[in-house]
Formats: C-alpha cells, structure tokens, sequence
C-alpha cells in the first residue's frame, strides 16, 4: 500500500508517523510554543530529526470551542513556516478546511491536505481535484469545532463514520481524483464521547477493511485523561500506547506530538512481529 502525494510516492508497508506543528497561539496540547515562525521552522526540524516521516503544519486551532480564524491570519501563520518545511526532504502535510488556502499551499507544492471537513466547505473538493497528484485525507467530525463536544454523536460510532467517508470518497473518486491519493481518518474526539473513540480503536478493522489508508490522531486526546484521569501534560505514555494499538490494528499513519517516542515504541513493535 502506499499514498501518492504531490512530491512523494510514501510506501505505506510501514506504518508512518506524522508530526504535529501546531502554528496557533491557543493549541490544546502545546500552549502556542511554536506559535511564532521561527519557533514553527525549528519545531519542523527537530520533528524531523526525530524521525518524523510526515510533517503536519495547522495554523487554527481546531480544539473543542475554537472560534474560526480568518483566512488572512491563518495564511500569516502558515506560510512563512511552509516554505521551509517543504525544503526538510519529507512530505508536508496542511491542516486546513479553506478551499483558497488549499489552493495556496498546493501551488508552493504542498504534498497533503489534512480537512477535519473532508472537503465539505465550499471549493474545497473542485481544489483538491484541480491538482493531479496531492494527498488527501479525510476526517470524519460531527458538528463543528465550536460546539461538537457540548452536543456529541449518539449511536455507534464506527458504521456512522465509515459510511460517511464512504460517502465523501465516492464523491471524490467522481471527480477523477485517484483512489491512492485518498486517506481516511475516523475523527478521534471530533464530535464523539471517550466511549465512542474507544469504540473506534476497538473495532477499527471495520475501517481498515474497505481499503484505504487509516490515519489516526490519538495524541493527547482528552479520551485518553478521561480513561487515566492524566492531565494534557502527562499524557505521553497513554498517548503513545494509543498510538501501538492502532498501528497493531492496522493504522498506515499516525499523528503525533512526542514524535522521538513514538518511532521509538514503533521500532520495538516491528522487531516482534513475526516474520512475514
């Protein structure tokens, strides 16, 4: 398996890990630490030097009661960080649901667009579709930012996200958009309650069973203070044990902040699987 990406071709028969570069000044897990470019350019590099295999810049803060941030701001944030990123040697990855930002990023040769909308803004999918090579991933949220956590899903979570991303990728593929371009992420605590999440890292082979790329964001997430009770500060052991059992159950990508650990906890996951 691998996923097709503007400038790199990334072999997907080992699982990546994708290092968050939080470019806000109100991120959830870091407090801004990287809001300012130069600390957005260093952070890039030492992620990288860490083994990041995927970089993953977001410029708005995309927590639970987050207010929009104007298009303006978040190129402001974004752009000057992007530039050098894209000279790191690994494929960079934008958050970003605006469709004029996408086309931004894409034309200074972006590799991925990261939506938690799954395209679902006004142009986002005609943007998307206009390039012939990007990577796409998928997220599924239900609600918005601002109020998905104060009203979240009911029901089963796992056959309501497959059969959205079902949806948006039909919609995609309709476009002419390649089949390995196209990522899917379930959306871990957009719009879910901890049993929900915890639904989806269980059953998660449902997902993985329609053939796509799973990318999946445990990182920090407050599903993981409610099952330990651990502060965002303490949460790197359960963040990175999240981050095993979803590559064991056949995640392609994960996205982290404590990259260094994580590629660590990986190298001894893959020295004990069993010969092919």
């Amino acid at each position: 398996m691998h996923w097709q990406t503007t400038r790199h071709l990334i072999d997907l028969t080992t699982p990546r890990v994708m290092g968050v570069v939080n470019l806000t000044p109100d991120s959830f897990s870091d407090g801004g630490r990287h809001a300012s470019v130069s600390a957005g350019i260093h952070h890039c590099e030492r992620l990288v030097a860490q083994g990041a295999d995927i970089l993953d810049l977001g410029a708005e803060s995309t927590r639970p009661g987050s207010p929009p941030v104007p298009l303006e701001e978040e190129r402001a944030r974004l752009l000057p960080v992007l530039r050098e990123a894209l000279a790191l040697g690994v494929p960079v990855s934008v958050d970003t649901y605006k469709a004029d930002l996408m086309r931004e990023v894409l034309d200074l040769g972006a590799d991925i667009v990261n939506d938690i909308w799954a395209l679902r803004q006004p142009g986002a999918m005609d943007a998307v579709a206009a390039y012939a090579r990007c990577g796409v991933c998928l997220m599924h949220m239900h609600g918005e930012p601002q109020t998905m956590q104060i009203a979240p899903m009911e029901g089963e979570a796992v056959p309501q996200v497959r059969d959205f991303l079902r949806g948006v990728t039909e919609g995609l593929l309709a476009r002419g958009v390649a089949r390995d371009r196209i990522a899917w992420d379930p959306g871990v605590g957009f719009g879910k309650t901890p049993t929900q999440n915890f639904d989806l890292l269980a059953r998660q082979s449902t997902l993985v069973a329609d053939g796509w790329p799973l990318l999946v964001g445990w990182s920090r997430k407050s599903s993981l203070g409610a099952v330990t009770g651990l502060p965002v500060s303490q949460r790197l052991v359960p963040s990175v044990a999240a981050a095993l059992l979803a590559v064991e159950r056949g995640a392609r990508i994960v996205r982290v902040h404590d990259v260094a650990e994580t590629v660590a906890a990986l190298k001894v996951w893959a020295a004990a699987r069993p010969p092919a």
